[in-house]
C-alpha cells in the first residue's frame, strides 16, 4: 500500500487512467474470443449448407466488422496506455529522486560516518530508478489478469470444470519457482551491497576527474582496474550460478505446462467428436485455455513481482524513514540581533563509532571586536569545533552558546544563516562566478554592490578580471565553455561566497592554505576590518600559516 500511496501522491490522474486502460485492455480480448466463435460457427454452417442463407452472410460480415473494430480499439487503448505509462514513469522517477534528495539533505552528518547508512543509501539509489515503476506494473498486471481470468473461467466452466482445474494446477510450480527466484535475487543483492559499492568506488577512481592526477602520477590505473575486475568477476560468477539454477527450474515448469495443454486438448476434443460442442466453441474454449494459461502466468508474474519489488522497495522506504536527530525545537528562541560572543563550554565530542573523543572537556570563548585564533596540529579538533557551531553534529557533553544561549534552542536554519564558514575542504561549485558568490546568501535578492565588495575583500577581483566573461564565466571544465581555476583562485571565490553572506559569526578554516604571501597579507587586513561588526574565528595549524 505504501507504493500505491507513493504513486497516488505523485500523479493520481495518471494512476486512475492506467487502471481504466488496464481494465478495458483486459476485457476486449475476451469479447473478441466470443466474436471469433461466431465467425467459425457461421463459416462452418455455411460450408455444411453449401453457402445457403443470406442471414448467415450478414452475420459473418457483422462478426468480421466487430472483430476488426475491437482489434482497432485495443490498439488505440494500447497506444494511449503507452503514452500514459511513459509520462507516469518519468514523473514517478523524478518524484522519488526528489524524496531521496530531500531526505539526504535533512539527515544528520553523523549518518555519513556510518557504513550501514551508505549501504541503505546505495540500495535506495539503486532501486529508486525503476523498482516503484516495476511494482506499479506488477500491480496492474495482477489487476488485468484477474479481470481476464474471471471471463476465461466463465467460458471454460460452460464446457468442463476439469479444464479449469488442469489450468490452475499447471501454474502452481511456476508460481513457486518465481517466488524462490525473487527471494534468491533479493538475498544476493543485499549480501553483495558492500561489494557493489566498493566496485563503484574503484570505477570512480578510474573515471572521475578529481582522482585523475594522482592515479596517473603514481601509475595506479592498473592496480585499481584489477581490484575492480576482481570484484566484478566474483559478483558475475555468483549471479551466473543463480541464473543457471533458475533456468533448470524454468525448463521443468515448461514441461508441466506442456503436459497440461495435452490433457486439455483431450478433454475438449472428445465433446466435439461426440457432437456436444461446435467447432467454433472448441476454438473459443481452447483459445480461452491458452489465454487463461497466459493470464495465470501473468498473474503469477505479477504476484511474484510484487513480492520481489516489495522486498527491494523496502530499501527505499528504510532510507526515507530515517529520522534526523538534529532538528529545530518546537518553539525556537529568536536569534540575537547582535552576536557579542560564541562560547564552547566543556565540550566533549567523538564521531560515531569512535572510542577516543576528538574534543575532551574543551572550552573557548570568541568575542566580537577581536580575532580569535584556534591553533593546533592535525586531529586536534579544530574543524570539528566549526561543525559543532553549525550544528552539523551535537556534542556528547558540554554546550555551544551564542550570547550565553545554548544553540540547540535556535532554529537550525536561522543559526546556519548567521554562522558563515569556509572549510579547508571547500566546495568547488561548477557554476558561474556570480552564482558561486551568490550562494553565500541564496535566499535573498542578489545585491550587486555587496557582491562587488565581497569579491574585493576576498582579493578575487584579479581572478574575475582574467576570466573571459567576468562574473558570468562558467567555472570548471565539467560543462561546455567552462574555465578552470587554480586552487588559490578557487579559494578566493569560496572566500568571496562567505563574505557575501549576512552572517554575524565568520569562521575561516585554513582560509589561506592555497594563497601566496601577498594573498595572506590582504586576507589578514580583511579580517581586521571585519572584527568590529563580527565574531571572527581563525582556524590554522600554527602562527606561521599567515
Amino acid at each position: 500500500m505504501k507504493t500505491i500511496r507513493l504513486i497516488w501522491n505523485c500523479d493520481r490522474k495518471r494512476l486512475v487512467l492506467k487502471v481504466v486502460y488496464t481494465f478495458v485492455g483486459s476485457i476486449l480480448p475476451l469479447v473478441n474470443l466470443y466474436v471469433l466463435k461466431l465467425m467459425v460457427d457461421t463459416v462452418t454452417t455455411l460450408a455444411a449448407t453449401g453457402g445457403q442463407g443470406v442471414n448467415m452472410l450478414e452475420t459473418i460480415g457483422f462478426a468480421v466488422l466487430m472483430f476488426c473494430g475491437i482489434v482497432l480499439v485495443n490498439r488505440v487503448i494500447g497506444a494511449l496506455s503507452t503514452v500514459n505509462d511513459d509520462i507516469l514513469t518519468q514523473k514517478l522517477v523524478d518524484y522519488i529522486n526528489k524524496l531521496i534528495q530531500e531526505q539526504s539533505v535533512s539527515l544528520d552528518m553523523a549518518y555519513y560516518d556510518n557504513p550501514e547508512y551508505h549501504d541503505t543509501f546505495h540500495r535506495a539509489q539503486q532501486e529508486a530508478a525503476y523498482r516503484p515503476v516495476r511494482m506499479m506494473e506488477s500491480i496492474m498486471a495482477v489487476f488485468g489478469s484477474v479481470v481476464s481470468l474471471v471471463g476465461v473461467t466463465l467460458m471454460l466452466f460452460s464446457a468442463s470444470w476439469r479444464v479449469i482445474v488442469v489450468m490452475v494446477v499447471a501454474i502452481i510450480p511456476t508460481f513457486c519457482v518465481r517466488l524462490y527466484k525473487s527471494r534468491t535475487l533479493y538475498r544476493f543483492r543485499r549480501e553483495t551491497t558492500q561489494m557493489a559499492r566498493r566496485s563503484n568506488y574503484y570505477g570512480a577512481l578510474l573515471t572521475n576527474r578529481s582522482f585523475a592526477k594522482e592515479v596517473r602520477s603514481f601509475g595506479l590505473a592498473d592496480h585499481f582496474r584489477k581490484l575492480y575486475v576482481d570484484i566484478r568477476k566474483r559478483l558475475v560468477s555468483q549471479l551466473m550460478h543463480i541464473s543457471r539454477r533458475m533456468a533448470v527450474l524454468d525448463v521443468l515448469t515448461a514441461v508441466v505446462e506442456a503436459v497440461a495443454m495435452g490433457a486439455v486438448l483431450l478433454l475438449l476434443v472428445a465433446p466435439v467428436a461426440a457432437g456436444v460442442l461446435t467447432i467454433g466453441t472448441f476454438v473459443m474454449l481452447f483459445e480461452a485455455f491458452r489465454r487463461g494459461q497466459s493470464y495465470l502466468s501473468a498473474l503469477v508474474g505479477g504476484v511474484s513481482g510484487i513480492y520481489e519489488h516489495k522486498m527491494f522497495i523496502n530499501n527505499l522506504f528504510d532510507f526515507l524513514n530515517l529520522k534526523p536527530s538534529i532538528v529545530s525545537p518546537e518553539k525556537p528562541v529568536a536569534f540575537p540581533s547582535t552576536v557579542e560572543e560564541v562560547g564552547f563550554d566543556n565540550i566533549t565530542f567523538a564521531y560515531p563509532d569512535m572510542n577516543v573523543p576528538v574534543l575532551n572537556h574543551y572550552s573557548l570563548t570568541a568575542r566580537r571586536g577581536a580575532v580569535t585564533l584556534i591553533e593546533g596540529e592535525n586531529g586536534f579538533g579544530k574543524t570539528t569545533m566549526l561543525k559543532l557551531l553549525l550544528r552539523l553534529y551535537d556534542p556528547q557533553e558540554g554546550t555551544v552558546r551564542i550570547n550565553g544561549i545554548d544553540i540547540r534552542q535556535f532554529d537550525v536554519a536561522e543559526l546556519r544563516r548567521n554562522v558563515s564558514a569556509i572549510f579547508q575542504d571547500y566546495v568547488q561549485f561548477y557554476f558561474t562566478v556570480r552564482e558561486n558568490v551568490a550562494f553565500g546568501d541564496i535566499n535573498s535578492p542578489e545585491d550587486a554592490q555587496r557582491m562587488a565588495e565581497a569579491i574585493r575583500m576576498a582579493d578575487a577581483e584579479s581572478v574575475v578580471d582574467r576570466l573571459g566573461n567576468g562574473l558570468e564565466t562558467q567555472l570548471g571544465r565539467q560543462f561546455q565553455g567552462g574555465e578552470e581555476l587554480s586552487m588559490g583562485q578557487w579559494q578566493r571565490v569560496a572566500l568571496a561566497r562567505q563574505l557575501y553572506s549576512r552572517a554575524q559569526v565568520l569562521v575561516f578554516d585554513e582560509a589561506t592554505a592555497w594563497m601566496d604571501v601577498q594573498g595572506r597579507q590582504i586576507f589578514m587586513k580583511t579580517v581586521e576590518s571585519l572584527k568590529a561588526d563580527h565574531v571572527v574565528i581563525l582556524i590554522r595549524h600554527d602562527s606561521g600559516d599567515f
